[in-house]
């Protein structure tokens, strides 16, 4: 019995030492802490009122200045909607 015990106690400590690892590894990373002016405490409040990264990117201007001031919150928008290139610039990257 206290084999199986031991055995079954080591599993559960590498199961959640992995998930540990994991977490903190996804955590670590975020595509909002590239956008200058975000910063942990920015990406944090944004991600607990919208729940995920693709509701941060979807939502509107409005709806991201009632979570960070006006100025993050078009920093923010403008990073997940960029202008589209016009004809001239195009030409000129060409050449």
């Amino acid at each position: 019995l206290h084999v199986v015990q031991k055995i079954r106690d080591e599993s559960h400590r590498f199961a959640i030492g992995y998930h540990r690892k994991r977490r903190e590894m996804r955590d670590r990373d975020s595509e909002l802490l590239t956008i200058p002016g975000v910063g942990a405490q920015t990406r944090q409040r944004l991600l607990t009122h919208f729940g995920s990264l693709r509701d941060v990117q979807q939502a509107t201007v409005e709806s991201l200045a009632a979570v960070v001031n006006r100025k993050t919150a078009e920093a923010v928008w403008s990073y997940f909607h960029p202008k589209p290139k016009t004809n001239e610039q195009i030409v000129t990257l060409k050449m």
